[in-house]
């Protein structure tokens, strides 16, 4: 129980995320930021006290951070498929080159 937590913990504090994820966390971020803008901008009109447009600001900003920094599971749905390099000094990697007439691996 302990070592999935461990485990859990251990991935959301690397930050792998896949190219879907990366694209829903710009998503969000992009939409939280510009509503916590207007909502302090009209938060600091109605109240007349520059101090409260900060504080809604900073507050919004605060949990956009939390929002969107940590590399939640829901940035990581679709992960890619990366193909294997072939070794360096293998002579079974796929590849025919001839040079000069000479098969070259």
């Amino acid at each position: 129980m302990a070592e999935e937590a461990l485990d859990y913990v251990r991935d959301l504090v690397e930050g792998q995320i896949d190219f879907e994820g990366q694209r829903l966390s710009e998503l969000i971020y992009t939409v939280l930021l510009s509503l916590v803008g207007v909502v302090a901008f009209v938060t600091g009109y109605i109240t007349q006290n520059v101090y409260n447009t900060l504080y809604v600001g900073l507050a919004g900003t605060a949990l956009t951070f939390v929002v969107v920094v940590p590399a939640w599971p829901i940035f990581n749905k679709h992960p890619q498929r990366w193909i294997a390099a072939p070794h360096k000094y293998s002579s079974s990697s796929g590849f025919n080159v001839e040079v000069d007439g000479k098969k070259v691996t």
